[in-house]
């Protein structure tokens, strides 16, 4: 008996490495935005921090060229703030646009999979019926050999 050969095996190989590379070039985009929304985090926080030293400084009083720079400071932070989030959503749609193209990617690759399964199951079947079929056929031989020589 000949040995279970799919037909689509090369197209099924094709697509499980496409859907490995699109999964790398997701999990890359993920670890950027990860570190993009740290970036944010950390511009936040020395806006934060900037913005406390300066309410303290202007409680304890502060002459009008220590207030402007504090306000230009704060002013910069919120720029590099709006810069760094606009990034960050950037990232972010590529990433759901990679998400689509595993998911895509997910789909093809699942249906030929199934479509081997069911294929396979078939053809184990047929294997199963032709086994039986010689069995029947080496039975029937030896019974018509001990009807011959009895």
């Amino acid at each position: 008996m000949k040995k279970f050969k799919f037909s689509l095996d090369t197209v099924l190989t094709y697509k499980q490495q496409v859907l490995e590379s699109l999964q790398g070039e997701h999990a890359a985009i993920l670890a950027k935005v990860r570190q993009q929304e740290e970036i944010l985090e950390s511009v936040w926080q020395r806006y934060r921090d900037c913005d406390a030293e300066y309410r303290q400084r202007k409680a304890e009083g502060m002459n009008i060229l220590d207030a402007t720079l504090y306000q230009n400071g704060l002013r910069a932070l919120e720029m590099e703030i709006q810069k760094e989030t606009e990034c960050l959503e950037e990232l972010q749609k590529q990433e759901e646009a990679k998400r689509d193209q595993v998911v895509e990617a997910k789909k093809e690759t699942s249906s030929l999979e199934m479509l081997r399964g069911k294929k396979l199951e078939l053809y184990q079947k047929v294997v199963q019926k032709d086994e039986e079929l010689l069995i029947d056929e080496f039975v029937s031989s030896a019974r018509a050999r001990a009807n011959i020589s009895a």
